[in-house]
């Protein structure tokens, strides 16, 4: 049999009348470890009898074998052991002089399993087995060994929003301004967009935001309210072309005076140079 690691527990231990007599999922032990048939006789109300057993399925969590007895008819049925089925039922009234007890556990209560059993002439020693009893001229032996939990399935590890997170409202940006843009949480990305500023005067940007996560612009990003604007615009003066003309003039005259006296100043100074010149 393979490594106890890698065997899979009993699940079961039973009589069977015949090797054809066991149900789905038993295996009848038809032979002993010299090969000869192991038909336990008569005494267990039928003409011959098979011990059966049932494997637990790979990651299994129902109930294993975690240990076997052979008792006389004489001695009490042991606390938390039951008697082993049989196929088919017995007829009643027969008399049994041994009977087999199994303990049965749930396999997360366990700790040791019986995950094999074997019968051999009563003479005959297998290695690494225990004996458990005699029936007819055979010996029986089980094998025992640690039980392999089973590892849960992994659980995905919940995610944890943190408390600043929960705290986090788009409630407080609306309430700032009711006309301005707040951020959209339907939109994965943050991003802003420049827009036309005639379609809504309170802010220059259309904003949105990354999910749960709102913000706002900074008030000195965003422009003047449209009351302010009608202000500003009440202390400008239009001018006529008239006006424009004239003033354009007044400039022309206060230049070519500047450059005039420039040039008279320059005369001025070249006189008082040739003036010192002929003196000296």
């Amino acid at each position: 049999m393979a490594a106890e690691e890698e065997a899979a527990p009993l699940s079961g231990v039973g009589w069977a009348a015949g090797p054809e007599s066991a149900p789905a999922g038993w295996s009848v032990i038809t032979t002993s470890v010299e090969g000869s048939a192991a038909n336990l006789g008569k005494g267990f109300g039928h003409k011959g009898g098979y011990l059966c057993v049932s494997t637990a399925a790979p990651g299994s969590a129902g109930p294993v074998v975690t240990d076997v007895q052979v008792l006389s008819d004489r001695n009490p049925q042991p606390a938390g052991y039951s008697r082993a089925p049989e196929f088919p039922e017995p007829r009643s009234g027969v008399s049994r002089k041994k009977r087999l007890y199994v303990r049965l556990q749930p396999r997360g209560a366990a700790e040791t399993a019986v995950f094999d059993i074997k019968l051999s002439g009563k003479s005959r020693a297998v290695p690494q087995y225990m004996k458990i009893g005699e029936i007819g001229s055979f010996a029986i032996w089980c094998k025992k060994g640690a039980l392999p939990q089973c590892s849960p399935p992994p659980v995905p590890k919940p995610r944890t929003v943190s408390l600043g997170l929960k705290q986090l409202s788009l409630a407080d940006s609306e309430q700032q301004a009711p006309g301005k843009p707040v951020a959209q949480s339907g939109s994965r990305h943050a991003s802003f967009t420049l827009h036309n500023s005639a379609d809504d005067g309170s802010s220059i940007y259309n904003l949105s935001a990354m999910d749960g996560v709102p913000f706002t612009l900074h008030p000195k990003f965003e422009r003047s309210p449209k009351s302010d604007s009608s202000a500003i615009l009440t202390d400008l003066t239009v001018k006529s072309l008239a006006d424009i003309e004239k003033e354009q003039e007044l400039k022309d005259a206060v230049c070519q005076q500047g450059k005039e006296e420039v040039c008279q100043q320059h005369l001025r100074d070249d006189d008082l140079e040739l003036g010192n010149k002929r003196n000296g």
